[in-house]
C-alpha cells in the first residue's frame, strides 16, 4: 500500500510508559512539516505528469517531432527500477529537507522572541520612565499647594491675632466708657435714669 501524506497526518503512535520517547508535539510538528512538503512534491508531480501527457498528445505547438517522444516512451519502463533505488534517496531528501526547516523555524522562533522580549523591556523601561516623570509632577504640584496653605495659614494666624487684638481694644474701650459713665452718674439712683 503506497502511503499518503493523509497516511502521516492521521498516524497514532502509542505512548510508552515508564521509559523514555519522543515528545509528542516535537513529533506532530516535525510531521506537519514532512507532510505539508510531501503535498508540494506531489503536487509539482501531477502537474509534471499533466505537462507530459500534454507533451507526448503533442496538444502543443511547440511539441518536438516524433522522434523524442518516441525515445521518451521508454523511460516508463525503466522508471520503477529507478524509482526503487531513488526512494531511499528520496526519503533522505525529504528528511534533511524537513531538518533544515526544522532548524529554520527554531531560528526563525527564537529571533522573533528575541525581539518581542526587546519589545517588551523597551516598552516597561519606557512606561517606568513615564510613572517617574508623573510621580515627580504630582510631588511638585503638591509642593506648590503645600506652599499656598502654609502662606493662607499664615494669613488665617495674623488674621486672628489683629481680630483679637481689635477685639481685646473694643472690650477695654467699652469698659472705660462703662466705668467713666458710673462715675460721672455716681449718686444717681438706677430708677432715676429710667431703667
Amino acid at each position: 500500500m503506497a502511503l499518503t501524506p493523509d497516511d502521516v497526518v492521521t498516524k497514532q503512535f502509542q505512548h510508552v510508559r515508564f521509559k523514555e520517547g519522543f515528545d509528542p508535539d516535537e513529533v506532530d510538528d516535525f510531521l506537519d512539516e514532512i507532510v505539508v512538503e510531501w503535498r508540494k512534491a506531489i503536487a509539482e508531480n501531477d502537474e509534471l505528469k499533466a505537462k507530459l501527457a500534454t507533451y507526448e498528445s503533442g496538444a502543443t505547438p511547440e511539441a518536438p517531432e516524433a522522434e523524442p517522444v518516441a525515445a521518451a516512451a521508454p523511460a516508463p519502463a525503466a522508471a520503477p527500477e529507478t524509482s526503487a533505488l531513488a526512494a531511499p534517496a528520496a526519503s533522505a531528501g525529504i528528511i534533511e529537507l524537513a531538518q533544515r526547516l526544522h532548524d529554520e523555524h527554531v531560528a526563525e522562533g527564537l529571533a522573533q522572541r528575541d525581539k518581542l522580549v526587546a519589545d517588551a523591556k523597551a516598552q516597561a523601561a519606557q512606561i517606568v520612565g513615564d510613572a517617574e516623570a508623573r510621580g515627580r509632577e504630582e510631588l511638585a504640584k503638591l509642593e506648590r499647594e503645600r506652599t499656598g496653605l502654609e502662606g493662607r495659614i499664615s494669613e488665617l494666624r495674623q488674621f486672628e491675632r489683629d481680630y483679637r487684638a481689635q477685639l481685646r481694644s473694643y472690650m477695654e474701650g467699652k469698659l472705660r466708657d462703662l466705668e467713666t459713665m458710673t462715675t460721672t452718674s455716681g449718686s444717681t439712683p438706677v430708677s432715676a435714669i429710667g431703667l
